[in-house]
């Protein structure tokens, strides 16, 4: 229905749901409750702490269908494909 009905008495955002918003939240306070255990940094999200386990286990779950190159992230991936293509996104 689009409602918002969680809003940050901080800066005035609004959020669909509880999760999200607590989430925000910590762009405040500087929380970072997601540890690291094997070089100790800290994440506000869960999933940037699932991404930054990647540099640890090795793990690159993208490849690239031409020439089977495998990369950590979705958006390296993406921007190797300009190898391929010739195409320069940046310029």
């Amino acid at each position: 229905t689009g409602e918002k009905p969680y809003v940050c008495a901080e800066c005035g955002k609004s959020y669909p749901n509880l999760s999200n918003y607590n989430c925000h939240l910590r762009t405040h306070t500087g929380e970072k409750p997601f540890a690291c255990d094997n070089s100790g940094k800290n994440f506000t999200h869960k999933s940037h702490l699932v991404l930054h386990m990647r540099t640890h286990t090795g793990e690159k779950p993208f490849a690239c269908t031409d020439c089977g190159k495998s990369f950590s992230l979705s958006s390296t991936l993406t921007r190797h494909h300009c190898v391929h293509t010739g195409e320069k996104p940046f310029s």
